[in-house]
């Protein structure tokens, strides 16, 4: 485990002690060393190795730097067509006179749209980019926004009833998901209540908004004055909840064939993921709109532009990503666990799921490499699989949220601070965030003991 401990001791003293002359602070330069360290205490000394182990890094984040360049192209292009103002002004006209009710119904809006698409980073894409101004306006720092957003939408990924973390630790229990998706309204449920008090209470420090932030229009009027430049957002959820519900896949029926070529090639297939696909045609729909179209290469620019920082740290983290994976840290956790005796299997089985999913910052890559065997230990020790199944997504789904790799915080660090124009600290994001998922690795541990 030293080959795991101090690889991740130099990123994160790298990055907190900002002292350290030249690169103290510095989130690409921490990253890329912690790689390299990696690298190093791996065995592999090769700079061809190097090479190939952080291609392999960036291909398998290629899809969230995808997201995030055309996410932020979308968000431009809904900045031009005042589609944000519309949401805004609606949001104001209904909640504008109780900043904690706005803020509260905001991550209530994401929680919702996280458990229809069962994914944090396509909630915090299609619905985020929408309240960012809104949070701006309500006096909240950039990683306020950042965290107000991530929490909303961690959350609602993992609320059924499309929720990934808990459809797996179930099948990875053999059991069916149905009863553990019920405790989850509880669990999630729960945490979403503590998670709007911590936010409302904590990053909300104004009484009231000013009276020229608030329409003189209702919600109804601004609705029907606006609706037409909210067609390309309901376009985007029409295509993903007809993916959803009733397993239409209409990007797949309408770009089956590029997918299919686009799939072989390494980062490249970034662009088949299919909410990335989506934002894709929606951004061309938006093209259509005069306001988008007549500054069509200013709209484009602004949107990489906003987001090449962020790319940046992301291309940076996929060294460090790799070199996990070539040099064999994540394999390290794995064996640490696997040798652990009956006594210790809750505790270090606990730690590690946590800490695969802390070093990957996916939930379902620390399932399926300590849950597959962690599950049914679990379970031979008589645990409830229900329980275990709770325990498994919580655990996992805890690690994913928390320093240094939450993949969620990177793509909406950089979507904040592209439409802001300001830095967003990753970092401190996934450290604030860490109430949230404190209580969802406290709800795991328990249900192991229950």
């Amino acid at each position: 485990m030293i080959t795991v401990i101090v690889p991740f001791c130099i990123l994160l003293a790298i990055i907190l002690i900002k002292k350290i002359p030249y690169i103290g602070g510095n989130i690409q330069v921490a990253l890329l060393i912690t790689g390299l360290t990696a690298l190093l205490m791996g065995g592999i000394y090769n700079p061809i190795s190097w090479l190939t182990a952080w291609v392999n890094g960036i291909d398998r984040i290629a899809w969230v730097m995808a997201l995030t360049i055309f996410g932020s192209i979308y968000a431009e292009t809904q900045v031009k067509m005042g589609t944000m103002d519309t949401v805004l002004n609606v949001m104001r006209a209904w909640f504008g006179h109780s900043p904690k009710g706005l803020i509260t119904v905001i991550i209530f809006s994401l929680c919702l749209a996280g458990s229809l698409l069962g994914d944090a980073v396509a909630a915090s894409t299609v619905i985020g980019v929408l309240i960012i101004k809104s949070l701006d306006e309500m006096g909240l720092s950039g990683e306020h926004i950042a965290c107000t957003i991530v929490m909303g939408a961690s959350l609602g990924s993992i609320m059924p009833p499309v929720t990934q973390s808990i459809f797996l630790a179930a099948s990875l229990v053999g059991i069916d998901p149905t009863p553990v998706t019920n405790l989850g309204y509880i669990t999630v449920g729960i945490g979403i209540v503590i998670c709007c008090l911590y936010v409302a209470f904590t990053f909300v420090k104004i009484k009231s908004l000013p009276e020229d932030l608030i329409p003189k229009q209702k919600a109804g009027a601004i609705l029907k004055e606006n609706w037409k430049v909210l067609i390309p957002l309901m376009v985007l959820v029409f295509i993903i909840l007809l993916r959803l519900i009733f397993k239409i896949d209409v990007i797949t029926l309408a770009f089956g064939p590029i997918l299919t070529v686009l799939k072989d090639i390494k980062i490249l297939k970034g662009l088949t993921n299919l909410i990335v696909a989506s934002l894709i045609v929606v951004t061309i729909i938006s093209c259509l709109y005069p306001k988008v179209r007549n500054e069509l290469g200013g709209t484009l620019w602004t949107g990489i532009k906003n987001v090449k920082g962020s790319i940046y740290i992301q291309g940076s983290a996929g060294l460090m990503l790799g070199a996990f994976y070539a040099a064999g840290q994540i394999e390290a956790v794995k064996n640490f666990a696997m040798g652990l005796n009956a006594n210790l299997l809750k505790i270090g089985g606990a730690a590690s799921l946590n800490l695969i999913g802390m070093l990957t910052g996916s939930q379902s890559t620390a399932q399926n490499s300590i849950f597959a065997f962690f599950g049914p230990a679990l379970v031979e020790l008589g645990i409830d699989p229900v329980h275990a199944a709770i325990a498994g997504s919580h655990i996992a789904a805890s690690g994913q949220g928390m320093p240094p790799a939450d993949l969620t915080c990177f793509v909406v660090c950089g979507l904040v601070g592209g439409i802001l124009g300001k830095k967003v600290d990753p970092l401190k994001t996934m450290i604030l965030n860490l109430p949230m998922c404190l209580y969802l690795f406290a709800v795991g541990f328990l249900f192991m003991f229950i």
